[in-house]
């Protein structure tokens, strides 16, 4: 579903655009994505709205991630910092997750809604993963969710694909980073 409109208070919420991540999955699709999602960044600030910078620490203990590489390693200094181009202000907001969803057990919950925040715009890495956790646990919280696609990667370009054309559809609205700012400016 094409993007209709943005709610007076609107989130951004970045995924996992961070060293140790950013670092493991160069080239052309993650420089377009940190340039997009970092744009988003910069034009939230400028209009006055909340952005959520998220990273991640952890993964869910226990048998299903047996087999997985670095399940049980320690990460090396820096992994979890976010990336400078994110120029993270004073008014950012930092939450630090240990699952795959944003939402679970880390307050971002509490936080948009003390802000009053009834839509998220998503954007980060990966696509399959991260981002589309936050967008499923989004709309079970009731959230009016906007992914921007380009503003999002996946190592795998067919998961990508996937997740852009089959899953997001269902669980909000989609767009390009120039649509949302457009429709921020029209609508500030």
């Amino acid at each position: 579903m094409a993007l209709t409109t943005i709610d007076p208070v609107s989130a951004l919420v970045v995924i996992d655009l961070q060293k140790g991540i950013v670092s493991a999955h160069t080239g052309d699709p993650v420089s377009a994505a940190v340039r997009q999602a970092t744009h988003l960044a910069s034009e939230f600030r400028r209009h006055g709205l909340p952005v959520v910078l998220v990273n991640v620490t952890g993964r869910a203990p226990g048998r299903t991630e047996a087999g997985r590489s670095g399940s049980s390693a320690v990460l090396p200094s820096g992994w979890a910092d976010l990336i400078d181009e994110l120029d993270v202000q004073p008014t950012d907001h930092l939450i630090t997750k240990r699952r795959r969803s944003a939402f679970h057990d880390t307050g971002l919950d509490t936080l948009l809604r003390d802000l009053g925040v009834t839509q998220i715009v998503l954007a980060g890495i990966s696509t399959s993963a991260g981002v589309e956790s936050t967008a499923r646990s989004a709309s079970d919280h009731g959230y009016h969710v906007v992914l921007a696609t380009d503003a999002m990667t996946d190592p795998d370009a067919e998961s990508h694909r996937h997740s852009v054309e089959r899953v997001f559809p269902k669980l909000g609205e989609t767009a390009g980073t120039a649509e949302v700012i457009a429709m921020i400016g029209a609508t500030r």
